[in-house]
């Protein structure tokens, strides 16, 4: 069973993400709940099926979820504020437990991956357009930088 946020034992780490581009996001969270559906239509009904990728991704994606949720709820309830009013971009601050770093990396990896299958047409679903593969790269890559003690960089369309 996944540790819950309260019971982590990790530090806090503060991630600043400078000039967060909410509107990316929204589009970016769009293309992420497209993926996921495909990958638990495949997942659900054929659970030894060949396509392991979508299988383990769902996995990390409901561990990250149940681990780190409620970390980010606040930031996700600010964010959707902002998208709301409209706006392009705001600067966002996130305390994340340390181990939060390999499971940023981890999930990168299998993102790639997820897009390979895509690219190949293994999928349905469309590979991530580059815009949003560099904001997930950003994303992400914020996280391990800022765990590792490097400065936060902004965002740069």
């Amino acid at each position: 069973m996944a540790e819950s946020p309260t019971a982590a034992t990790d530090e806090l780490a503060r991630i600043d993400l400078l000039r967060f581009p909410v509107q990316i996001r929204g589009r970016a969270q769009q293309n992420h709940e497209g993926l996921m559906r495909e990958f638990a239509l495949i997942a659900n009904p054929h659970p030894a099926s060949e396509h392991d990728i979508p299988v383990r991704l769902l996995r990390i994606v409901v561990d990250l979820r149940d681990r780190y949720g409620g970390f980010t709820n606040e930031s996700s309830a600010e964010l959707d504020a902002a998208a709301e009013r409209g706006d392009e971009e705001m600067d966002l601050t996130l305390l994340v437990p340390a181990a939060a770093r390999g499971a940023a990396v981890e999930l990168t990896g299998l993102l790639e991956e997820a897009d390979d299958y895509c690219r190949r047409g293994e999928l349905l679903t469309l590979a991530t357009p580059p815009e949003l593969v560099a904001f997930r790269n950003w994303y992400l890559g914020q996280v391990v930088e800022q765990i590792d003690g490097r400065p936060p960089t902004p965002w740069a369309a």
